[in-house]
């Protein structure tokens, strides 16, 4: 199959590099744990799928986990990426510190972007679903970020315990110096270890093609069976026109229209 650029579409890829956290949050997507098993992808993996997104003219790359900070292979994998695409790193910013953000900051790129997981203006808010102590070591590796003048994004899951207090953490990552374009609420999804939350499927989610292990799948936001697009990863051309395809029916049959979590 050739590999034809993309049509105007802000097509985005996003790779879980693994699944082990140091956290155990209990909406998790990904059902990420310290026990979790770790299922990298490895480095000469994220670099050919670099290489295809560019040749595609995919407009983003994300690497997701679990957390990403575990692996050694974080920063080559950022050093690869960063001059070749608009990257984003996403992590929950306990690690960063000592040698970890030593190693971050030699990576530091103009197309870097940290974003990090901030659920609530004050512990009681985040710390609801993410574990006690996890909303001060959080704040303290954006503080950190912030610091080294990295670009920090951060992304805030509405949770019953923050429903009523997302103006607060509007206003604490402002006192931050973080702009409001750089901060996004999403619903919790009813997907991973939540067993609450919206329903979310091909059918709902606007694609954003997502490669594991396991396969190419359609959305970042679950990496379940029914939203896998295609069971190896060697090829995202051709993930993208299953994709396509998928899209064309979905616009047939008049289904729900779609909507992106990013």
């Amino acid at each position: 199959m050739n590999n034809q650029p993309l049509p105007a579409h802000d097509w985005k890829l996003w790779i879980y590099t693994n699944y082990d956290c140091n956290l155990r949050c209990t909406y998790c997507v990904a059902r990420s744990t310290p026990e979790t098993p770790r299922r990298a992808i490895g480095l000469e993996n994220i670099q050919r799928l670099v290489d295809e997104a560019v040749e595609l003219g995919f407009s983003d790359l994300f690497l997701t986990g679990g957390e990403p900070l575990i692996l050694d292979e974080i920063y080559a994998m950022i050093d690869y990426a960063t001059p070749r695409i608009r990257t984003t790193l996403l992590t929950n910013a306990m690690l960063l510190h000592g040698k970890r953000m030593e190693r971050l900051v030699e990576c530091a790129s103009p197309n870097l972007i940290v974003q990090v997981s901030l659920d609530g203006a004050c512990a009681e808010d985040h710390d609801a679903y993410r574990g006690a102590g996890t909303w001060a070591k959080t704040v303290a590796g954006i503080e950190a970020l912030l610091e080294r003048g990295f670009h920090v994004r951060l992304s805030t899951t509405e949770t019953p315990a923050n429903t009523a207090h997302l103006a607060d953490i509007c206003a604490f990552h402002e006192r931050l110096g973080i702009p409001e374009s750089d901060h996004f609420v999403r619903p919790m999804a009813r997907r991973g270890f939540a067993d609450s939350g919206v329903e979310v499927s091909m059918l709902n989610l606007a694609p954003e093609l997502t490669v594991d292990v396991d396969g190419i799948f359609w959305h970042p936001l679950s990496t379940d069976k029914d939203m896998q697009v295609i069971k190896c990863i060697d090829s995202l051309a051709k993930a993208v026109d299953l994709v396509k395809k998928q899209l064309d029916t979905i616009a047939r049959t008049g289904q729900a229209p779609l909507m992106t979590f990013t």
